[in-house]
Formats: structure tokens, C-alpha cells, sequence
């Protein structure tokens, strides 16, 4: 199974070979945002992993499907950069993030406050 990522930083793809040496999936890693210009190097993948700024339009999913791919997985919880209807007339699954961590955005609340408290976006 051959599996292309977009928008990808250095520690996702750390992160994805790391968790890929007993599956051993070929993966392939795009540092640019999936659009319809460029969806065309996802051709022979059986997926797309995408995250919250790709373009997974009508154009895009179908471009997608025109070159094999059945499944695009979302590295987020939102789907809204993905037109659900287009991917279910190419018979594409799409897969997310169930939910967050509810610790997770606890912290970064707190985070957030300590920020403001602090001024520590003036010193940046």
C-alpha cells in the first residue's frame, strides 16, 4: 500500500517512518498543500494523509480518483477542506481525528492565558 502525504513538516515525517517500520507502507511526503495543481503526485498512492490547509475540492477528489486513490485520511479532527459528496460519487473514503485530547486543550488554554498575562506575544 502507497500512501502520499501533503503538507508535511520534518517531525510529521519523522513521526509517520517511525510509526511505519512494522507495516512497512511506502510513503511518500509532500511539503506542499494538496490543490487540483498539484493532486496529480498522489498517482498510484492507494491514499492521501492531508492536514487543515489542503484543498480537497470537487476537482482535487476527482483528479484523486482518476489516479487510484481510495482513501483520504485527515490529520485533524475538521473536515471542512473536504467536499464530502464528491468523495463519496468517486467511492473515496474519508477518514479524521475523532477528537482531541480534552488535556491537551486544556494546557494550551492555560497556555494562552500565561501569554496574555505575560506579554510574551509583545516579546516575541
Amino acid at each position: 500500500m502507497k500512501i502520499t502525504f501533503f503538507s508535511t513538516k520534518p517531525y510529521d515525517r519523522a513521526s509517520f517512518e517511525e510509526a511505519n517500520r512494522d507495516p512497512g507502507f511506502e510513503l511518500e511526503f509532500h511539503k506542499s498543500h494538496l490543490s487540483p495543481g498539484n493532486a496529480i503526485l498522489a498517482a498510484g498512492s492507494d491514499a492521501v494523509c492531508i492536514f487543515v490547509h489542503d484543498q480537497a475540492d470537487a476537482d482535487t477528489i476527482g483528479i484523486l480518483a482518476q489516479n487510484g486513490v481510495r482513501l483520504i485520511a485527515l490529520r485533524a479532527a475538521g473536515f471542512n477542506n473536504v467536499d464530502l459528496q464528491a468523495a463519496a460519487r468517486y467511492d473515496i473514503r474519508v477518514v479524521r481525528v475523532p477528537a482531541y485530547s480534552p488535556y491537551a486543550v486544556a494546557e494550551h488554554a492555560v497556555a494562552l492565558m500565561m501569554a496574555l498575562n505575560r506579554k510574551t506575544h509583545r516579546a516575541y
